[in-house]
Formats: C-alpha cells, structure tokens, sequence
C-alpha cells in the first residue's frame, strides 16, 4: 500500500474518531438540555395549580375581608404577573431572563399572599371554614410540590451547565449552540419558604 494511501486513511480515521467524539458529545448534551426542560415543566404543573387556587382564596376571604380590597387586589395582579412570567419562562425554559423574572415574580407572589393569609388569621370565622381549611390544605400541598420540583429543575439545570462547561465540552458546547441554562431562584431568601397558611 502506498504512503499517501496509508495517510490518507489515517486521517479519516482521526475524523471519524472526532466526529464520533463530537456526535457523543452532542446527544449528551442534547438529553441534559431535554431532562431540565422536563423538570421545568413539572414546575409549570404545580405553578398552574397554584394560580388556579389563588382566585378561590380570594373569592373565599373576599365575604370577611371587605375591608382589605387593597390586599385582595396586591394578590390578584401578583398572581397575573406570576402566571406571564411563568408563560414566558415555559416558552424557553432556562432562558436567563424568563427565569429571572419568573423568580421575582414569584417573590411578590409569595409576599402578596403571606400578607393576605396573616390578615385571614385575624377572622375567627374565615379561620372555622371548613372550605378555607380545605383550601388552606391544598395551597399549602401545591406549595410543596413547587418547591419539590424547583428543586428538581435547579439541580437538571446545574448537571446540564456542568455538562457543557468542562473540558473538553466546553470547546464545542457554544458552537454547537448549547447555552448556560439559568436556575429558578427566590430573589429574597425570607420569601424562599412557602406562605403560612396556618389556621
């Protein structure tokens, strides 16, 4: 066999290792991008739970709290803004600002209905409900299961990010054009816990 042959083949060979190399690296990259857009759709499901409940503990403590129109209002446009920003964020989970928004969002959110729930406590009646105690329920389980399954985004997010930033990934994760994902983070850490909805 002549020697031009010889390096010839020797060559493809090494393409074809790297292409191989390079197509691993990929569908890798691919399945890890996948698995954290996943977890972000568990989070979508419990975050529609939850901006479904929102209404019927508004509607419920609307009858005692005609006073309180002001909070009753601060709730309801936090929950719209919460639920645009988590559209937004569903359409291109781990994009950086989606999920920024979404997060401070989410902070009103929660801070909105901790102050609407500790004004409920002061409503002997409201707190004998039976369907707020229900309510109450069901709010508090939906909160969980956010938290749960924020957990499992941010840590689909973190194994995708470090996926694409070793070596040698990293030199072929921006040309393949595998962006950072961003993590779903509570702007303020007291707002990280979910509202008391003790009665």
């Amino acid at each position: 066999m002549p020697n031009w042959l010889t390096a010839i083949l020797v060559i493809l060979g090494i393409v074809l290792v790297f292409v191989i190399y390079v197509s691993g690296l990929y569908n890798r990259l691919v399945t890890l991008a996948n698995r954290y857009k996943n977890a972000f759709a568990q989070i979508d499901v419990q975050l529609k739970r939850r901006y479904d409940l929102i209404p019927n503990l508004v509607e419920m403590v609307k009858g005692y709290m005609k006073h309180e129109q002001d909070t009753l209002t601060q709730v309801i446009e936090a929950r719209n803004r919460a639920f645009s920003a988590d559209q937004a964020a569903a359409a291109n989970p781990g994009d950086p600002q989606a999920m920024k928004n979404l997060g401070a969002a989410e902070t009103q959110l929660n801070g909105a209905l901790g102050r609407l729930l500790m004004i409920a406590e002061s409503y002997p009646d409201l707190k004998a409900n039976q369907n707020m105690m229900s309510l109450q329920e069901e709010l508090t389980s939906t909160e969980n299961k956010v938290s749960f399954a924020r957990q499992g985004y941010n840590d689909a997010v973190t194994e995708y990010n470090t996926a694409r930033e070793v070596f040698p990934t990293v030199l072929f994760s921006g040309m393949l054009g595998f962006k950072e994902a961003q993590l779903l983070e509570i702007d303020n850490p007291k707002e990280r816990e979910a509202p008391r909805v003790q009665f």
